[in-house]
């Protein structure tokens, strides 16, 4: 039988116009940020950038025989109590202090459990023939039923990364097999690619404030697009690896359905970012498929209430309170507070050195001219040891006269790799405010600079500036620039 297609608009825009009758959902995958595997003690190394193949490997993340895994890794467990907290999650597997005393579960928590599981499935990149995973058919996911900027959390679990197999040339790469990945399910609350992308933006700067997610190694997302108006089947596209990529893989499969007619079967497909399309892999997996079971080398995880209550404590405020704050409580701009809010080490730095120093000074000094420095030495400000006593020490002395803002940037350059206090800098390079000294300096400039006179009396004004600058090259930028303006053009004009 004739496949019944859709009557539909032709162009692309005509057809993501329609797209409030898209549900889509995510699965989406990181790196959760620690020095070790999860049941080893390799290094937890990601790409090949980092580390050469296979050589961060052991008898366990490689699944030689006899080999049974360790204990699973205490930072990733808290890493991931982190997460779903912050995506605003009920815990699973919470126990009373009293209940662990007695080394049992009690009844009502007994449910709850945090149990790793077996999923299996051949495939050359699973060395054991399994993944280990706080997720499945009989299993509870660490967080469960959140909410994170108006889209419904399903759940939060813990797993293990396959290896990296490379099907062109049959090599697997052992390096990442047994590293701590987080997978964030959400409900299918998305109706746009465009909403997926912002939501993803403000997840990653979320996640970014407790450091969980490995930097380097960014996201992944599994993407699930489905059209229930039109009776279409949930379509899940595997492995997408960028913002860029998992809005035209939405895109590409919207328009893929509406012009070849709606999915009638649930199937697993890939991008194909070259031609912008996706393609059939497999039909999809049921849960049945994966045939989980309980993993008998690993324990079962109890969390203290108390633990939890102390995670939670030390969670710091949301980007999103960062920037109410800023805007409401310090009066900045909003376009300032959202490049303050960027990173967590900035807007603390930041908020140190509001304690002493106005925010109209403040403000340029950190989003520009701070921001400079490190963006040209190629640093984050973690990396680096500039120490916000001394920042406010430096606009201090701006501040009060006693050093011009072109010396404060030669000093604040010095900061890196590890800042000083400027005090003894600036007794040395005291601002000149003197008019007859100022002076002397401008009919230096103007003998030695005919040319740019010349230009500046016959209307360029640009010659101005460049006059302006030798007189801070000769002072060593230490002249009143205001003071050296006025005199240049007072002496211009004889």
């Amino acid at each position: 039988m004739e496949k019944t297609r859709n009557f539909l608009p032709s162009s692309k825009q005509e057809i993501l116009n329609m797209e409030k009758s898209v549900m889509i959902g995510l699965e989406i995958h990181g790196y959760i940020n620690t020095e070790e595997k999860l049941f080893c003690s390799c290094k937890a190394i990601h790409g090949t950038k980092f580390a050469k193949p296979n050589t961060n490997i052991c008898p366990i993340c490689t699944a030689q025989p006899g080999s049974k895994p360790m204990l699973p890794n205490a930072e990733a467990v808290k890493k991931i109590i982190q997460i779903a907290l912050i995506l605003n999650c009920k815990i699973n597997g919470i126990i009373s202090h009293e209940s662990n005393l007695k080394g049992r579960l009690s009844e009502g928590n007994r449910s709850g459990v945090l149990a790793f599981q077996r999923k299996h499935y051949d495939w050359p990149d699973l060395p054991k023939g399994y993944q280990n995973t706080i997720s499945g058919k009989y299993a509870n996911p660490v967080g469960v039923k959140g909410e994170f900027e108006g889209i419904r959390i399903t759940e939060v679990h813990l797993e293990e990364d396959p290896a990296a197999w490379n099907p062109k040339t049959g090599e697997i790469d052992y390096n990442r097999s047994g590293s701590p990945l987080v997978e964030i399910v959400t409900e299918p609350d998305f109706t746009s690619s465009e909403q997926v992308v912002s939501w993803l933006k403000d997840l990653i700067l979320t996640l970014s404030y407790i450091k969980a997610i490995d930097k380097n190694s960014g996201i992944k997302a599994d993407v699930n697009v489905s059209l229930p108006k039109l009776n279409g089947k949930r379509i899940e596209i595997k492995n997408v690896n960028s913002l860029n990529n998992i809005k035209n893989a939405i895109e590409a499969e919207i328009i893929r359905q509406k012009k070849e007619g709606v999915a009638k079967v649930q199937e697993t497909r890939r991008y194909n970012e070259l031609k912008n399309i996706t393609t059939k892999m497999r039909s999809k997996e049921q849960q049945e498929d994966y045939r989980f079971i309980s993993e008998p080398d690993l324990p079962i995880l109890k969390i203290e209430k108390t633990r939890i209550e102390s995670i939670k404590k030390q969670l710091p405020e949301t980007p999103k309170e960062k920037l109410s704050k800023l805007i409401k409580k310090h009066k900045i701009e909003k376009k300032h507070a959202e490049i303050l809010t960027k990173k967590l080490e900035i807007v603390e730095f930041f908020e140190k050195v509001i304690q002493e120093i106005k925010p109209e000074l403040a403000v340029p000094w950190t989003t520009t001219e701070l921001l400079s420095v490190l963006n040209y030495n190629k640093k984050e400000i973690d990396e680096v040891e500039i120490f916000p006593e001394h920042f406010i020490e430096l606009l201090k002395l701006v501040e009060k006269g006693e050093i011009t803002e072109l010396k404060a940037k030669d000093i604040l350059r010095k900061f890196v790799p590890k800042s000083f206090s400027p005090k003894e800098h600036a007794k040395e390079n005291k601002k000149i405010s003197s008019e007859n000294e100022i002076e002397k300096i401008a009919k230096q400039v103007i003998k030695q600079n005919s040319k740019a006179v010349e230009d500046y009396r016959s209307g360029k004004q640009e010659a101005l500036n460049f006059l302006i600058g030798q007189v801070m090259k000769l002072s060593d930028k230490r002249a009143d620039y205001k003071t050296a303006k006025e005199i240049l053009v007072r002496e211009l004009k004889k």
